[in-house]
C-alpha cells in the first residue's frame, strides 16, 4: 500500500523484546521490535518463548525490512541461540538493566 511504501527506512539499530499477554485463560508471547526512533518495525503473538520461536520472529523480520548493524535485546539466551544459528553478522548486544 501506498502508506506502507512512503514510510522512512528504520534505523540501523533496532530493539527487541518479549513480553507475556493472556488471551482466554491461555499464555502467549509477544515478540516486539522497534528501531532507534521508536518506530514499531514488527510484533508477533506465539505460544513458545525458545530458539525456534526466535529464529522465526528474526527471519520474518529481515524478510520485510533487511539486516539491523546493531541488535539490542533483553537477557533472553534464545536470541543469541537464534543468532548463532542463522549465521547472521550483526552486532548483538544484551544490556543488564
Amino acid at each position: 500500500s501506498k502508506i506502507r511504501r512512503d514510510r522512512p527506512r528504520p534505523a540501523d539499530k533496532w530493539y527487541s523484546g518479549v513480553m507475556l499477554i493472556t488471551m482466554g485463560a491461555v499464555k502467549h508471547w509477544l515478540w516486539r521490535a522497534a528501531g532507534a526512533n521508536g518506530d514499531v518495525l514488527d510484533i508477533l503473538i506465539q505460544s513458545r518463548r525458545n530458539k525456534a520461536a526466535a529464529k522465526r520472529f528474526f527471519r520474518k523480520r529481515f524478510k520485510r525490512w533487511g539486516e539491523p548493524r546493531v541488535l539490542i535485546t533483553d537477557r533472553l539466551r534464545s536470541y543469541g541461540a537464534a543468532k548463532t544459528e542463522l549465521a547472521l553478522r550483526i552486532e548483538h548486544r544484551q544490556p543488564r538493566g
